[in-house]
């Protein structure tokens, strides 16, 4: 087994420290529902890793590896093992063909990969109640983030796991395991009602019944700007992890662009692979992200 590492020269100024490359060995692949499980040898990144962070995978052969890159939320990591430290990614195969191609990668196959990349989950100093929501895909860190928080004290009253079928959900039994029968489950519903609204509802009824000041989010822009409006509409401040295109997810290509508010105001855009994934929801001018998109 064999991951070979090496100093990253690539990185963005704000991230380069702990950023490490490495050919990593696939050592496991499964399926989940609609997605496709991988796990890589990657020593450096598994050690150094926080839920929320990504890896940035290289993408075809050598040639098109060069230019072509996927950014994915970690699922797990184990700093150490039989094989070193490995990390989890989870694809969706019919995303594009990039996505397809990484999925079908067999055992002991190499890939390029970047990590860890972006701002975590920032955990409580203090432990705390909060509500843990997710949507497709997107969720992947999210019950390594439940099993965080509650190994520094927090509580988590209530779970909501997204899909657009049941297929497409992602950590349900693994988060039921860990947090008992609150886990709420939110497929699509079909119709004219979307499933950015029925997250929507399902969030604002898991703060009404916890009253958690916290939210911990992932999705895409539309779900997390559903779930940023739930949070406020009931005081919670949310954390959420952008689920955007990254085709480099090194801040190289300015492609992830956000729009964030400072305090005072002023608007600059920020780089989801490097200065997110996870932003303040109530920082994100979601009028202008919405607009772009």
């Amino acid at each position: 087994m064999n991951a070979r590492t090496t100093p990253d020269a690539q990185a963005s100024p704000s991230n380069a420290d702990g950023v490490v490359s490495v050919t990593g060995e696939l050592i496991a692949t499964r399926r989940v529902g609609a997605f496709v499980a991988h796990t890589f040898v990657a020593p450096g990144i598994a050690e150094a890793a926080r839920p929320g962070q990504l890896v940035s995978v290289a993408i075809g052969d050598e040639a098109s590896a060069i230019i072509t890159r996927r950014a994915l939320p970690l699922r797990a990591v184990t700093p150490t093992g039989t094989f070193g430290g490995t990390v989890e990614v989870v694809i969706d195969p019919d995303a594009d063909e990039a996505s397809a191609w990484l999925a079908g990668r067999r055992l002991h196959d190499e890939v390029s990969i970047l990590g860890p990349l972006g701002r975590g989950f920032p955990l409580p100093s203090q432990p705390v109640r909060a509500v843990v929501a997710g949507v497709g895909a997107s969720a992947a860190s999210l019950v390594w983030l439940i099993t965080e928080l509650r190994r520094a004290g927090s509580q988590v009253p209530r779970v909501v796991i997204g899909g657009r079928d049941d297929r497409h959900l992602l950590g349900v039994i693994e988060a039921r395991r860990l947090v008992g029968d609150v886990v709420t489950v939110v497929p699509e519903a079909g119709g004219v009602t979307s499933l950015e609204y029925l997250v929507q509802v399902a969030l604002d009824a898991a703060l009404r019944e916890s009253d958690a000041p916290v939210v911990y989010a992932a999705g895409d822009v539309s779900a997390l700007a559903a779930m940023t409006a739930a949070s406020q509409g009931r005081g919670a401040v949310l954390q959420g992890a952008f689920d955007v295109p990254m085709p480099c997810g090194t801040g190289l290509c300015g492609a992830c662009m956000v729009p964030v508010a400072g305090a005072s105001g002023d608007v600059r855009s920020v780089r989801c692979c490097s200065e997110g994934p996870v932003l303040p929801g109530d920082r994100v001018v979601w009028h202008d992200l919405l607009e772009q998109r």
